[in-house]
C-alpha cells in the first residue's frame, strides 16, 4: 500500500485529506471525530474577534435530480470566544499529536492586530496558519477577507507582519473573486508565505423564490450576496490552482480547495499542482466518514499505478497546462459513431445540427435501419456529440493525420509577421 502521508511546507500530516476552515471545524469536538474517522488534518474555523452570525444563513442549487450541486453561504467567522477555540485546539493537539492542526485567521489589517492574535495562537500548539484572505461576505465589508485578498499590497503587507513572529509555517488563502489570481499569489510569495491554499469561496446568490420573491437565503425577507462552493465550483478551483502551480513567480506548495467530493477530484487537483487538498461541502453533505472511501480510493489508484508514495502525483500535468496560443492548430479529431453501441436517441444529431456543425447525417443502411453516420470531413472535432450522448461507448473521438506539421497560433503569426507579403496567409495555413 503506498505512502499517503504528506508534508506542505513543513506541515506534516498522515494523509492528504484535510477539512477546510467551516462549519465542520468548528468545535474540538468535530475536529476530534474527524480525525477518528480518518481525516488528516483540519484547519480550524476561523479565528479572530467574535462575531455574531445570521438565520438562516445556507442555501444550495440543487440540479436535474442532484442535490447540492453548489453550496451558498452567509456565514461568518467564529462566534465562539477566542479563549475557548483555543482551549479546544490545545486539547485536540494533545490528543492528536500525529494529525495537523491549522489555525485560520482574519483580523483588521492592523500589524499589531496580527502579532497578537499569531502569537496567541501558536502558543496553545498548532502547526501552522492559514490567512483568510478570501471570505467574500461580512467580514469584507469590515475591511477584511477579500477585501484584504483583492489587494495585492496589502496581501502581500499583512503576510510580512505575519511572518515577522510566526514561528510556524504561514499559508495564505487566496479568494477567486479577482481578475487574476496569480498576481496575489505572487504577493503572499513576496510577504513571506510558505504555501498558499486556493480558493475560497466565490462572490454568489443562490436563487429566488419565485413564489414570495425572497432571495435564498433570506433572513427576515431581506438577503446578501454570500459565498459559493460544491462540486459546482471545481472546474473554476482547478483552474486556479493550476494557474499558480506554472507560475514560477510563486513557487510555493499549494492546498487544492473546491468541489473535492471524491478520490478521483483529489488526484485531479494533485495533478494540477496540490500537495494536499481541504474538503467542506461534501461533509456537510455526507458527513466526515465520506474520507473512508477516498482513502481507499486514492490508495487502490496508486497502487494501480504502481506509485509508491501519493506524492508523486503532484504537479504531474502541469506542463501539460498552456494557453490556448500554444495549441496545435493542425491537430486534428473527428467523431466516429459506433452503431453496436448506439441506442438512436438521436441527441447527437440534435445538438450537431441546432449548435454545432451540421456534419451528422441520418441513414438507412442496406436493412432498413436507421443509423447515424458523421462526415468527417466536415467534422471539427468540438466533442459536443460525445459529450450529450447518453450511451456509453456510442461515440468515440477519433484522432486523424492531419498530414500537417504542428503549427500554433503563436508560431503562425511569427510566421506571418516574417514573411513580409512574400505569401497569403491562407498559405501559410
Amino acid at each position: 500500500m503506498a505512502d499517503l502521508s504528506i508534508d506542505l511546507a513543513g506541515i506534516k500530516s498522515p494523509n492528504p485529506f484535510w477539512l477546510a476552515s467551516a462549519p465542520p471545524t468548528n468545535t474540538g469536538y468535530q475536529v476530534q471525530r474527524a480525525f477518528e474517522a480518518g481525516w488528516g488534518g483540519a484547519v480550524w474555523k476561523t479565528l479572530g474577534d467574535p462575531i455574531i452570525n445570521t438565520s438562516s444563513r445556507f442555501a444550495a442549487v440543487h440540479f436535474n435530480g442532484q442535490r447540492v450541486a453548489g453550496f451558498n453561504n452567509i456565514e461568518l467567522i467564529t462566534d465562539r470566544p477566542l479563549e475557548v477555540n483555543l482551549k479546544e485546539i490545545y486539547e485536540t493537539k494533545k490528543k492528536f499529536p500525529g494529525h495537523a492542526i491549522i489555525a485560520s485567521l482574519m483580523v483588521e489589517p492592523r500589524q499589531d492586530k496580527w502579532h497578537e492574535i499569531v502569537k496567541r495562537v501558536e502558543a496553545v500548539g498548532v502547526d501552522g496558519l492559514e490567512l483568510n484572505f478570501g471570505c467574500p461576505h461580512g467580514m469584507a465589508e469590515r475591511g477584511m477577507g477579500a477585501a484584504s485578498g483583492q489587494q495585492p499590497d496589502l496581501v502581500q503587507a499583512q503576510t510580512t507582519w505575519v511572518k515577522e513572529v510566526a514561528t510556524t509555517p504561514v499559508i495564505v488563502k487566496l479568494t477567486p473573486n479577482i481578475t487574476d489570481i496569480t498576481v496575489v499569489a505572487r504577493h503572499a510569495v513576496k510577504g513571506g508565505a510558505d504555501a498558499i491554499s486556493l480558493i475560497n469561496t466565490i462572490n454568489s446568490l443562490a436563487g429566488v423564490d419565485i413564489h414570495s420573491w425572497n432571495t435564498i437565503p433570506n433572513v427576515g425577507g431581506q438577503g446578501a450576496h454570500g459565498g459559493y462552493c460544491g462540486p459546482a465550483v471545481k472546474s473554476i478551483a482547478l483552474s486556479m490552482v493550476a494557474e499558480c502551480a506554472r507560475d514560477r513567480g510563486v513557487g510555493v506548495p499549494i492546498s487544492g480547495i473546491g468541489g473535492i467530493s471524491t478520490w478521483q477530484d483529489v488526484v485531479e487537483f494533485m495533478l494540477m499542482g496540490s500537495t494536499g487538498i481541504q474538503v467542506c461541502t461534501a461533509v456537510m453533505h455526507h458527513g466526515f466518514r465520506i474520507v473512508e472511501e477516498m482513502i481507499d480510493g486514492l490508495n487502490n489508484y496508486l497502487d494501480d499505478k504502481g506509485l509508491a508514495s501519493v506524492t508523486e502525483l503532484t504537479g504531474k500535468s502541469v506542463s501539460k497546462y498552456s494557453n490556448w496560443g500554444d495549441l496545435d492548430l493542425n491537430y486534428k479529431v473527428v467523431a466516429r459513431i459506433n452503431e453496436e453501441n448506439c441506442i438512436n436517441c438521436n441527441k447527437c444529431h440534435i445538438a450537431c445540427e441546432d449548435a454545432s456543425h451540421q456534419c451528422i447525417d441520418m441513414l438507412t443502411d442496406a436493412a432498413g435501419k436507421a443509423i447515424l453516420q458523421v462526415r468527417e470531413e466536415d467534422c471539427v472535432g468540438c466533442n459536443l456529440c460525445s459529450i450529450v450522448c447518453p450511451a456509453d461507448g456510442a461515440i468515440d473521438m477519433v484522432a486523424l493525420d492531419s498530414g500537417a506539421a504542428p503549427l500554433t497560433w503563436n508560431q503562425r503569426q511569427k510566421v506571418i509577421s516574417g514573411l513580409n507579403g512574400s505569401y497569403s496567409e491562407a498559405e501559410v495555413i
